[in-house]
């Protein structure tokens, strides 16, 4: 057994690492882009009120702005844990409903026609969302979506999603994540602040963001932490035991779905690890052993991760020109 792959191998030093990212952040804000402060989207998840928390150390709460994003079908859970964990970190949010602009979009229109095409009755009154296969473990699945739609009386129906159904959905559905980056940025752009995005690795990694949505930021600064590592940050911070215990969301459609059954398909607590081992070179056996799973079971989640990251490359690529044209030289 290779003993540099163990349970505890993901334990931060959690006072180290905050200082860490604190100085690292106010450099990069300060010295490197030349900013005077900051602004973030809190959503009343973990990772933006770790973000805030860690924010607010590095530049003061008198040099934030924190943003509350809401639209039509957001959980009124999420305004409510962002104003806490705001109060929490003594910054006061401003709110902006980017409601108007989804309409402006057409968003919700494009993307319940593509749901009409799957069920012709779903209409403004039903709840819908989208979610992939859940046992990962136990069965060989492809990254197969299903579309679920909740009646008003609770009934719950879900079929699978034809590829141009799903590309509709998810295309008009990310007009939610690009309006609120063109507001980040327009606060940022008044006051000559910068973006503070609050992916972690799962998010950024696998491919779980939106490009020129959430994935817009002029610094990242927890995008190096695992999921499970920004939950250590977050007791380390003290956020309010409620944002930490509540599952995280994606808070995208208007049935509620969390991260696990929309995308990462495992806890995070068991995704870390193997992906930890995966980007460590254990093997599936040995990371099988030491998590009491089978070898099989582990070459799953090896092979979801690849393949999550393979398919996901564009969204992480710079706009590509002649100099970075594959096998091209940059001449004329």
């Amino acid at each position: 057994m290779n003993r540099s792959f163990h349970r505890n191998i993901l334990h931060l030093d959690p006072d180290a690492e905050v200082e860490r990212i604190v100085a690292q952040l106010r450099h990069d804000i300060y010295n490197v882009l030349r900013r005077k402060g900051g602004v973030l989207g809190v959503s009343g998840g973990v990772d933006s009120a770790v973000v805030l928390g860690l924010a607010v150390r590095a530049l003061g709460p008198e040099n934030l702005v924190a943003l509350l994003l809401p639209e039509r079908e957001s959980s009124p859970d999420s305004a409510r844990l962002a104003r806490l964990v705001c109060k929490q970190f003594g910054v006061t949010p401003l709110v902006e409903d980017v409601t108007g602009a989804l309409l402006g979009f057409g968003c919700y229109q494009r993307r319940d026609e593509a749901v009409r095409a799957v069920f012709p009755e779903y209409d403004s009154t039903y709840r819908m969302k989208i979610t992939l296969p859940g046992e990962l473990l136990d069965r060989d699945t492809l990254n197969i979506f299903r579309v679920t739609i909740i009646s008003p009386e609770g009934e719950e129906k879900s079929r699978r999603l034809r590829p141009e159904q799903l590309q509709q959905i998810v295309a008009a559905s990310n007009f939610k994540q690009r309006s609120r980056a063109a507001m980040l940025y327009y606060h940022a752009e008044l006051r000559d602040y910068a973006v503070i995005g609050t992916p972690q690795k799962n998010e950024h990694d696998q491919g779980f963001f939106v490009k020129y949505g959430d994935g817009a930021m002029d610094v990242r600064p927890i995008g190096h932490l695992y999921k499970t590592q920004v939950y250590q940050l977050a007791e380390y911070l003290g956020v309010p035991e409620e944002i930490r215990t509540r599952p995280p969301t994606s808070d995208t459609y208007s049935a509620s779905s969390t991260q696990e059954e929309f995308f990462f398909r495992l806890p995070f607590e068991l995704m870390d690890l193997l992906w930890y081992a995966l980007e460590h070179d254990i093997p599936a056996a040995e990371a099988a052993q030491e998590m009491g799973l089978a070898e099989e079971q582990v070459q799953r989640v090896y092979d979801d991760l690849q393949r999550k990251a393979r398919t996901t490359d564009y969204l992480r690529m710079p706009p590509l020109g002649l100099d970075e044209a594959p096998g091209g030289n940059g001449t004329g």
